[in-house]
C-alpha cells in the first residue's frame, strides 16, 4: 500500500433511520490516507458508531459513496462485503468479543482460519502476533483466566494478525484503567504502523484521541479537524 494513497473515501454520505427524523449523518465527506491513524470524537448520538459501521460495510448509506482501497462498497452484495471485511479490515471493540470457549491462540487464529491460511503459517503468525502484544506465554490459556487489559490485547492481536489494510476501533479502552488504556493505545498505534495500513479510532476520551495522528470532531454534517494543542472535550 502506497503511503498517502486514499485508503478510505466517503463522498456525500447520508444515513437516516426513519423518514420523519433528521439524518444521523448528512452529506458527509471524509478521506483517510494510507499510513494515517485518526481519532473521531463528538457528543453521544452524533453518529460516531454509525460512521464506523458504514466504513465497515455493516450498514449501507441512504445516499453517497464509500470506497475502501478504491473499491465501491455499494457495488458489493452482502457475501462480497463479508469476504472483503475478513481480508481488508480488523476490528477492536470495547466489549472485546473474545470467545471464552477457545484458547487465546485459537481466538487470535480465527481471521486466518476463515481466510484459509495454511496451518503452518497460522501457527507462526499467531505466535509472532501474541509476542508483539506481550502475550506469548498465554497462548494456551483460557480467556476466563485473563484480566481486562489482557483480553483487549487478545482482541488487538486477533484484529491485526491477518495484516489488514484498515483497523477500526470503537471505544477500545472504555473498560480499562488509565494505565492499561495507555498501553493499549500505544500498542494499537504501533501495530497499525507495523502493518503499513491505516486506522480509525472512535472515542469519548480526550486522552485516547490524543494518541492518534489527527483528531476530528463529528457533528453530523462534517468531520472538522481539531487543531493541535487545542483545548476540547471528546464528548
Amino acid at each position: 500500500m502506497t503511503p498517502g494513497a486514499d485508503l478510505v473515501r466517503l463522498s456525500g454520505v447520508t444515513r437516516r433511520y426513519a423518514a420523519d427524523r433528521p439524518a444521523v449523518l448528512d452529506c458527509l465527506s471524509f478521506t483517510l490516507a494510507a499510513g494515517e491513524y485518526v481519532a473521531i470524537v463528538g457528543e453521544s448520538g452524533v453518529g460516531k458508531s454509525t460512521l464506523l459501521n458504514l466504513i465497515a460495510g455493516l450498514e449501507r448509506p441512504d445516499a453517497g459513496r464509500i470506497e475502501i482501497l478504491g473499491r465501491d462498497l455499494g457495488a458489493m452484495d452482502d457475501d462480497e462485503l463479508t469476504l472483503y471485511r475478513r481480508r481488508a479490515m480488523g476490528f477492536v471493540f470495547q466489549a472485546f468479543h473474545v470467545l471464552p470457549y477457545l484458547s487465546v491462540a485459537a481466538n487470535v487464529a480465527l481471521p486466518l482460519e476463515l481466510a484459509g491460511t495454511a496451518r503452518a503459517d497460522i501457527a507462526a503468525r499467531v505466535g509472532a502476533m501474541l509476542d508483539a502484544v506481550g502475550l506469548g506465554a498465554a497462548a494456551a490459556r483460557s480467556p476466563r483466566e485473563l484480566s481486562g487489559g489482557e483480553l483487549q490485547r487478545v482482541a488487538i492481536a486477533r484484529a491485526l494478525v491477518h495484516r489488514p489494510a484498515l483497523l477500526l476501533a470503537d471505544e477500545p479502552t472504555g473498560n480499562l484503567d488509565p494505565g492499561t488504556a495507555g498501553q493499549i493505545l500505544d500498542l494499537l498505534r504501533a501495530q497499525v504502523r507495523a502493518n503499513g495500513g491505516g486506522g480509525v479510532l472512535i472515542t469519548h476520551s480526550a486522552a485516547a484521541a490524543a494518541s492518534a495522528d489527527r483528531i476530528y470532531r463529528l457533528d453530523g454534517r462534517s468531520l472538522a479537524p481539531v487543531a493541535a494543542g487545542a483545548a476540547y472535550s471528546a464528548g
